[in-house]
């Protein structure tokens, strides 16, 4: 394998791994390559990357080789992670709020198995958005996080409680996943609008009969 084709495969091996990383012994297991030959390709690539001025840079910590954001780029990072609008929420994301909706309390590995994939990143994005939060440890080994919906979640599309949401018993199984999420963000969006339909009349009203009682109008 040529060296430059090493880097690309691992580029995409760290990509994939997220915030778990992977260590080199991992990396090189993967593409069947000895461990000092791709520690010296992760050490070019960490050099190439801070040359070229990428947006992303090779971090080694602890044993472990992951990718990560850069430092002085934090403050736009915190205004996409902060930002309440549904519409900058990938499928990833969109359907592990839709599992944590209706089967909280859950924890990330049964969202996995839900989902057939790790869900790691999409977790932390709605935790970082205020959409869900930590609820509990589960009584099993190692106590994992359980994870379950915020106010912020309801307050979003107009619900009272979860007792709202829409056909429950969905997100048993990763049949149809995709195609699940997205009736069901559609059909929490239709109440969300009517909601805020009977919000405006109820304000209109309101506005006529403090016309009628206000003398000045006579």
């Amino acid at each position: 394998m040529d060296f430059p084709k090493l880097k690309s495969i691992i580029e995409g091996l760290l990509f994939l791994s997220g915030e778990e990383g992977l260590s080199i012994k991992q990396i090189a297991e993967i593409v069947d390559q000895r461990a000092e030959l791709v520690s010296d390709a992760i050490e070019e690539m960490i050099a190439e990357f801070a040359k070229q001025g990428r947006g992303v840079q090779i971090l080694k910590i602890a044993g472990v080789v992951q990718l990560g954001t850069l430092p002085e780029h934090a403050a736009y990072f915190e205004k996409l992670a902060y930002s309440p609008a549904r519409t900058s929420l990938s499928q990833a994301a969109l359907e592990t709020l839709a599992i944590v909706a209706y089967r909280q309390p859950i924890t990330r590995v049964e969202i996995e198995e839900i989902r057939g994939v790790k869900s790691e990143r999409a977790i932390h994005t709605l935790v970082n958005k205020d959409l869900i939060q930590e609820v509990g440890r589960a009584e099993a080994i190692g106590r994992p996080i359980l994870y379950g919906t915020t106010k912020s979640f309801l307050d979003y599309f107009g619900l009272a409680s979860l007792k709202d949401l829409p056909e429950p018993g969905l997100f048993e199984d990763s049949e149809n996943l995709e195609e699940e999420t997205q009736l069901l963000f559609e059909k929490l969006d239709v109440q969300h609008v009517d909601l805020d339909s009977t919000n405006l009349e109820d304000d209109a009203n309101s506005n006529d009969i403090n016309n009628e009682d206000d003398p000045s109008n006579s």
